[in-house]
Formats: C-alpha cells, sequence, structure tokens
C-alpha cells in the first residue's frame, strides 16, 4: 500500500510517498481504506522529531495521522463490531505504534477506535472530526464545570477550540473565547457568549466579564501562565501539550493526552452523533491529493486556516 511517511526527521519535505506492506487486523481489529486523512498540528511534532522519544528507539519509516475518514475494508478475527465491509466510517488513529498513522492507503485501528461516519457529509469534512473533538470533550470533562458555569476558550478559532465552544454550550456552560478582529464572527457563529480581542492581556479581558474569574480554562493558544489570571481561585486549566505550572491559589492543571481516550467507543459515538446533529461544525480549509503532505504541513506552519487541511488518497 501506499502511505506518506519519513524516513528521518526534519521540515516538510522529508515527507515522501512510500510502500508498506498491506497491514491485516487482528483480533478485535478494523481494516480501513482511507479516503481523507486531515492534517493537525501533532503530525508536525512527529515529522519534525519533537516527539520521537514515543517511539521508543523504533527505526522508521513512520507514518503521521491521527485523524481518518474511509470505508470498512476487512474485519478481524473475533471482533465484536456492528460494522461492516463498505460501511463509511471514520477513526482516531495512534502513529507512534508499529503500524504507524493515518496518512496510510490502509489503516488498521482496535474496532472501539471506529464509528459511523456521520451522515450528510463528506469523506474530507468526516476526518477534522474525532482527534480535536475528542480533546476537547476530554479537557472539559477534567474541568468537570458544573451545567451553569463559565469557562474560557483561548484559540477558539482553531479547529481545538472551535469544538470546546460548541461542546461547552452543548454541556450547558456560559462561554467566552478569544479571537481576532477578522475571528470575531467566527467565533460568535460557534456560540460563544462573549467574544474577546486576543493577546497576552486576554486574562484580563476574560476576568472583567465575570465576578471572581472564570471556573475553567480550555487553552487552546497555549498561552499556561498568561491566561491563569482569569481563573478563579480553586478553578482549573486544561492544557494540551502537557505544561504543568506553576499555578497558586489551588488551581488545578489538567493535562490532556487524547492518546488514552483512543478507544473510548462511547464518547467517540456520542461525538458523531453530535456532529450528525449539527451540534458540531466540521471545517475543512482545502483538500490537497496525498502526494501533496509537504505543501499541507508549510500551510499548517504558515498559520491563518480556519479548518483543517485534507490529504486525499482517493487519486493518484
Amino acid at each position: 500500500m501506499r502511505a506518506i511517511g519519513l524516513t528521518e526527521f526534519g521540515g516538510p519535505d522529508v515527507l515522501r510517498a512510500i510502500e508498506l506492506p498491506d497491514p491485516v487486523p487482528g483480533s478485535g481489529e478494523v481494516r480501513i481504506r482511507v479516503h481523507a486523512a486531515s492534517v493537525n498540528p501533532t503530525d508536525t511534532l512527529l515529522r519534525s522529531g519533537a516527539t520521537s522519544a514515543r517511539f521508543d528507539g523504533r527505526p522508521g519509516p513512520y507514518v503521521p495521522g491521527m485523524d481518518a475518514a474511509g470505508v470498512v475494508d476487512a474485519i478481524g478475527p473475533d471482533t465484536d463490531t456492528p460494522l461492516r465491509p463498505g460501511d463509511p466510517v471514520v477513526a482516531i488513529v495512534r502513529p507512534y505504534g508499529p503500524r504507524g498513522g493515518a496518512y496510510a492507503e490502509l489503516v488498521v485501528v482496535p474496532a472501539d477506535s471506529v464509528v459511523p461516519m456521520p451522515s450528510g457529509v463528506d469523506f474530507p469534512a468526516a476526518s477534522t472530526l474525532l482527534m480535536n473533538a475528542l480533546t476537547a470533550r476530554l479537557a472539559l470533562d477534567l474541568l468537570a464545570v458544573p451545567a451553569g458555569g463559565t469557562v474560557a476558550v483561548t484559540g477558539a478559532a482553531g479547529a481545538f477550540g472551535g469544538y470546546a465552544v460548541q461542546l461547552a454550550r452543548s454541556d450547558g456552560l456560559r462561554v467566552l473565547a478569544d479571537a481576532s478582529p477578522a475571528d470575531t464572527q467566527l467565533v460568535a457563529g460557534l456560540g460563544a457568549d462573549e467574544v474577546v480581542p486576543r493577546g497576552d492581556d486576554v486574562a484580563d479581558r476574560f476576568r472583567a466579564l465575570t465576578s471572581d474569574g472564570v471556573d475553567g480554562v480550555l487553552d487552546g493558544a497555549m498561552l499556561h501562565e498568561r491566561v491563569v489570571p482569569a481563573i478563579r481561585d480553586r478553578g482549573g486549566i486544561a492544557v494540551i501539550r502537557g505544561w504543568d505550572g506553576p499555578v497558586d491559589r489551588g488551581i488545578r492543571v489538567h493535562p490532556v493526552w487524547v492518546n488514552e481516550a483512543a478507544t473510548d467507543h462511547t464518547r467517540l459515538l456520542r461525538l458523531r452523533d453530535q456532529a450528525e446533529a449539527g451540534e458540531l461544525t466540521l471545517r475543512v480549509a482545502d483538500v490537497l491529493p496525498a502526494d501533496q503532505a509537504p505543501r499541507a504541513h508549510r500551510r499548517l506552519a504558515d498559520g491563518g486556516l480556519r479548518g483543517r487541511l485534507v490529504l486525499d488518497f482517493t487519486a493518484g
């Protein structure tokens, strides 16, 4: 099969088409013929070598990608699943295992990592759902703010941030969010109750909208200590890159590790259902042929995207 991978870490140009053996699903596993794989910042960390320790010394080639949409191609023996070959599905893929990630024509994943594709959407849009929405869901669950409470979302125009805003609203929370002037209408349209200008002083802007601070922050912009002053005493901050403080006033730091929930089938099904119901907005910035992965990574690094770039594995 064709995959897009790398044999040495580096910039976007280390990505190239490689031939790998077709993976064979084992017990409890499903093989998917990939139609679309979204491009996420975590893919660039793998490519650059920033997370190379997670391979535990295993040699390449390495295949990035955590989000795939396609059709069921085969089901492993003794696999308890209602899925059947030909079913359109979405899956979250863990790229640090020996089989690699989602940038491939075929991927094998645990059946619990696969859910039916939301109806009414195409494969590129579906491929943007699970990884970022699951990260936002985990962040909210770790903060555990009761309905009626207030959360702030930084980086709200991004993929994680947009899902965080929508899921928080669905949970019955008041949502404050940051945005650039160009993105204010977008973020408000996602459901934020109040949108403030982004920047290093965003904590003051959030604090001005509350009596004693927000109950929790979902820190998609990775502002870390710069946003902590927005949080009330004994509140919390959910972080997506492993930051652990320091903080004071009894504030709790909650690192979010999406890989740990990749087989949480109940959560994945719920996100799929919310996408189908229109509670989650699937945003595609552009679709590129898979062999243009280096270009996709360069565009992601340039910033300014609103929605995910998607690699198309049905062409070529």
